[in-house]
């Protein structure tokens, strides 16, 4: 039987309830595992400074994925372990299309997120991910080290739609994600359809790709659990790839497990499973 050296954890949905906590057999579990040597690691959406309350509150500094893979952070060090940039033309071009299609865009780089919108009512609805946001003027978008360009739209129906007409517009490499506001459960009434453009990573893979290369562990020995199409990459990839039970279908679909909500402790569960007490004796 393999035995499993490492565990990746997505954060909304996941490793945090829809209230933002952590739940407190979980933290236990995964404390002690960590202590034991097992690599706890995060992958996520979110830039460092939105995952940087959650990581402290975890309490386990290992470095994290940021920007669904564009990026590697220190946590402990509060520093961009590397970072991979948006192609200038591709912003330009996208930005450029925001604009004449009255879509909201929001530029992030390290320690820095900047949106222009003309009509500040969009504001209105809470954004993901976008605590500590600067609305400048449309040429101050464009930022010399662009991590994530993230295009707010309320007039589309379909994210993947969404998606596929900002591709159409440039055919630069890139790695998108999209997804409705709606379906963050603070975001319920949320009529905003979002897609993130990333340079071009593997995904949350990238997260198995740094514990082979620096860890020597291999994607087999790893377990990583998730509840979006964005955490597709490491779950099919991980020797064990774990849905949450609130997860979305496409995930639920090919993952080689199924759990329990993010709203349970369901987590430290399987962490007593897969790493008995006793097993480290």
């Amino acid at each position: 039987m393999q035995r499993h050296r490492a565990i990746i954890l997505d954060l909304d949905g996941t490793l945090v309830s829809d209230d933002g906590i952590i739940h407190p057999h979980t933290r236990a579990a995964l404390h002690r595992i960590h202590d034991q040597g097992i690599r706890v690691m995060v992958a996520t959406g979110r830039s460092e400074k939105s995952a940087a309350p959650t990581i402290d509150d975890l309490g386990i500094h290992l470095p994290t994925i940021i920007y669904n893979g564009a990026a590697l952070w220190c946590p402990k060090d509060r520093r961009l372990i590397r970072e991979r940039l948006i192609d200038a033309e591709q912003l330009d071009v996208i930005l450029d299309f925001a604009h004449r299609e009255d879509l909201m865009p929001v530029v992030m780089c390290a320690k820095t997120k900047r949106a222009f919108t003309a009509r500040p009512q969009v504001l209105e609805f809470p954004l993901h991910d976008m605590t500590h946001i600067d609305l400048v003027s449309e040429e101050e978008l464009r930022l010399e080290k662009p991590i994530r360009l993230s295009v707010f739209s309320e007039r589309h129906e379909n994210a993947a739609e969404f998606a596929e007409e900002i591709r159409e517009i440039h055919d630069a490499d890139a790695y998108m994600t999209w997804f409705p506001l709606s379906l963050l459960p603070e975001l319920r009434d949320s009529p905003l359809k979002v897609v993130d453009i990333q340079p071009p990573c593997e995904g949350k893979k990238e997260a198995l790709i740094y514990l082979q290369e620096e860890e020597g562990i291999s994607p087999e020995e790893v377990v990583a659990i998730g509840d979006a199409t964005n955490d597709l990459p490491m779950v099919t990839e991980a020797g064990l790839g774990v849905a949450m039970g609130n997860a979305m279908d496409e995930l639920k679909n090919v993952a080689d497990r199924i759990i329990g909500s993010n709203e349970t402790g369901t987590i430290g569960d399987l962490v007593d499973e897969l790493w008995p007490a006793d097993s480290f004796s």
